[in-house]
């Protein structure tokens, strides 16, 4: 079955590319597009496609928000983040309110069409750029991390730890796999583990304290 796949974008020629594009890529289907936060929160309960390309900076409601609005309203469709913006306050904002992915506007077709298949799969994919910036925020000391209320912060296990670091050396997943001798569907796994624990740390009252330190 092919991979139904919905965007919210407000630039008309780009939503049209992207349309095009996922139209002809095998084993996808591209299912609606809307040019606002509001029109895709009133009408993707309906189509509840697999996978949503989210941009940032739409009128009215932001993506974030549409986001964090549209995970409650459908937990099991995956969002991957497709923006312009690459600063950290607006990364962590994102995977808090619930993002799977975080791509930018410029990555190359191939590329893009590859991380909505990893996303689809239970991945989390994210250019190298934006992948360095959340795994280096990670590794601030603990003591300067804001602390959420109602308990610590979740600790890293050894093998979580050991990916950690060669995401911060630049590798790819496959790299990693082979560096650690492990199956690329296992680094999926732990990737999504450290986000995961990354979102529980830098929810969104965490990141802006994170962001003002």
């Amino acid at each position: 079955m092919p991979i139904t796949i919905s965007i919210v974008e407000d630039n008309d020629k780009l939503r049209g590319t992207l349309a095009k594009v996922i139209g002809r890529a095998e084993g996808f289907k591209f299912v609606s597009d809307y040019a606002s936060a509001e029109d895709a929160l009133a009408d993707l309960p309906k189509v509840k496609p697999e996978v949503v390309l989210m941009d940032i900076n739409l009128p009215g409601m932001n993506g974030v928000e549409c986001v964090r609005k549209l995970k409650a309203l459908l937990p099991q469709t995956q969002v991957m983040m497709l923006t312009v913006y690459e600063d950290t306050e607006n990364i962590f904002n994102a995977l808090a309110a619930g993002a799977n992915g975080y791509m930018l506007k410029r990555t190359p077709t191939k590329e893009l069409i590859e991380a909505i298949r990893e996303v689809h799969r239970g991945g989390s994919p994210m250019t190298t750029h934006i992948a360095r910036l959340v795994v280096q925020s990670f590794q601030k000391p603990a003591a300067a991390m804001p602390q959420p209320a109602g308990g610590d912060l979740p600790e890293l296990s050894e093998r979580e730890q050991q990916v950690l670091d060669l995401l911060v050396q630049g590798l790819i997943y496959k790299e990693i796999a082979d560096k650690l001798n492990i199956g690329y569907e296992t680094v999926h796994t732990y990737i999504r583990r450290i986000y995961e624990k990354l979102q529980v740390r830098t929810r969104t009252e965490a990141v802006a304290k994170f962001l003002q330190r």
